[in-house]
C-alpha cells in the first residue's frame, strides 16, 4: 500500500464564488482522501505575495495575486495514500483545455488562471504550504 501523505489544496475564488466547494471536495473524498484541516479565508495581498513568491519573476504573477485576493478561498489539508499525486490527478492539468475528462479543472475551471483548485506539487512543497496556512493543532486526522 502506498504511504499516507498530506498535501495542501486551495479551492480558488472562482470555485467559492460558484459554490463548488462541496462538489470539488466530494471528488477528493470519493477517491479516498480525507480532509484533516480546512478553513475559509480571504487572502491579503501580502499573504498571496508570500505564498506565490516562487512565481515573482513570471509574467502572470501580478494577475495571479489579484485573482487569489479577489474573493474567499478554502485552504485545506488532504490526507491519504499518495495524496500529492492523487490530488494532482483528480485536479487535472493546469490548463483546463488540456485536462483529462472528469477532472476538476476540465469540469469546473473558467480559465487557465481561474482553474478552481491548487494542489502541492511535491511532498516538500506540501509541507511548506501546509505550514504556511495551518498550525499543527488545526490538523485533526
Amino acid at each position: 500500500m502506498p504511504p499516507v501523505e498530506r498535501t495542501l489544496s486551495i479551492l480558488k475564488p472562482d470555485a467559492t464564488r460558484r459554490n463548488l466547494t462541496g462538489a470539488i471536495n466530494d471528488r477528493f473524498e470519493r477517491r479516498g482522501l480525507r480532509i484533516v484541516g480546512q478553513k475559509r479565508i480571504k487572502l491579503t495581498t501580502e499573504q498571496a505575495e508570500r505564498f506565490y513568491a516562487v512565481h515573482r519573476e513570471r509574467p502572470f504573477y501580478r494577475s495571479l495575486i489579484e485573482f487569489m485576493t479577489s474573493g474567499p478561498v478554502v485552504v485545506q489539508v488532504l490526507e491519504g495514500p499518495d495524496a500529492v499525486a492523487l490530488t494532482r490527478a483528480i485536479m487535472g492539468a493546469t490548463d483546463p483545455a488540456k485536462a483529462a475528462a472528469g477532472t476538476i479543472r476540465r469540469d469546473f475551471a473558467e480559465t487557465i488562471e481561474a482553474n478552481s483548485v491548487h494542489g502541492s506539487d511535491s511532498l516538500e512543497t506540501a509541507a511548506q504550504e501546509i505550514a504556511f496556512f495551518f498550525s499543527t493543532s488545526e490538523i485533526v486526522p
